[in-house]
């Protein structure tokens, strides 16, 4: 089904000549222009401008459609003006992406407090930068290696990750802890296979990552239980007998409180660097900069805490 928005781009496109001056009028990204473009083109089935350095030249069906369209555009426009609840200016809007987890630790409580509206999205870290790349998104957070090759997205480093194992306080871990202390790897891995093991799909890769650079090899099982987040999990072994592989800063709140304990940092760090990951023709600086310093100052708070 045909996109109501893609028909008010093409408008504004037809009207502007431009790509940039579209995006401007629309309050959205350039790339976010072309998308709209580029499907309505496809849904179509036939080129609705010639393409030039300078500027963009309707063809004889784009002509066809603004006539066809125009008059019912600007009727919705009309709409639009008559039902909206004043008449200040339209207010700056930021789309970001981030894991769930992340979202309600850091941002969550603060979305009431907000002067600009924002959309979040959640998913996968290579989703998201692709909505990023696409001009979907203008912030992600993530712990992916940034891609040099896209001159177009900005990677600045703001905190890091360490992955830890924690255990629900029902289960005993004294054993454990003796071979850590006497560096036992081999019995520790055995050890470990034989616990109830709590993880999530997206954490897979953090699981057998700290495996294999702490018992020098890849886990030779799977988690009995796989969760739709890690929040879900650090809740499950408030009462569970079980173990989970997870970041700190998502649980050292509970460990400080007695609610998990910590049992291994790893015999060497398992760390990944956190990053905003923005658009460089970003329109809001001012507003993704505020986004930008709430997680900087939490994240400070959060590696305060000591284990």
């Amino acid at each position: 089904m045909v996109n109501l928005e893609w028909y008010r781009t093409f408008k504004e496109v037809y009207e502007n000549g431009t790509l940039t001056k579209a995006a401007n009028a629309l309050y959205s990204s350039q790339p976010g222009v072309s998308v709209h473009l580029n499907a309505l083109e496809s849904y179509i089935g036939k080129k609705l401008f010639e393409r030039t350095s300078r500027k963009m030249i309707p063809t004889e069906e784009g002509k066809f459609l603004y006539e066809y369209i125009i008059g019912s555009i600007e009727k919705l426009e009309k709409a639009e003006q008559h039902f909206r609840r004043t008449s200040q200016d339209r207010k700056p809007s930021l789309h970001i992406g981030m894991c769930s987890e992340m979202f309600q630790l850091v941002l969550e409580q603060k979305v009431p407090q907000l002067e600009f509206d924002l959309i979040a999205k959640f998913g996968s870290h290579i989703d998201l930068i692709k909505d990023l790349n696409n001009g979907l998104l203008d912030l992600v957070i993530t712990p992916k290696t940034p891609d040099t090759k896209n001159q177009q997205i900005t990677y600045i480093p703001f905190s890091k990750e360490r992955i830890i194992l924690i255990a629900g306080n029902n289960v005993d871990t004294s054993e454990a802890e003796t071979l850590i202390k006497e560096k036992k790897w081999k019995a520790l891995e055995e050890l470990l296979q034989q616990k109830t093991w709590y993880s999530a799909s997206n954490e897979m890769e953090h699981f057998r990552r700290f495996w294999f650079e702490n018992l020098g090899k890849k886990p030779a099982f799977k988690p009995n239980y796989i969760l739709p987040n890690i929040s879900s999990i650090i809740r499950c072994l408030y009462q569970a007998d079980g173990m989970a592989l997870v970041p700190d800063f998502l649980c050292k709140e509970d460990i400080r409180d007695g609610k998990i304990k910590l049992v291994w940092e790893g015999k060497v760090s398992t760390d990944n660097t956190l990053y905003f990951a923005s658009r460089s023709d970003l329109k809001f600086k001012k507003e993704l900069q505020y986004i930008e310093r709430i997680f900087t100052e939490k994240f400070d708070n959060i590696h305060q805490i000591k284990f």
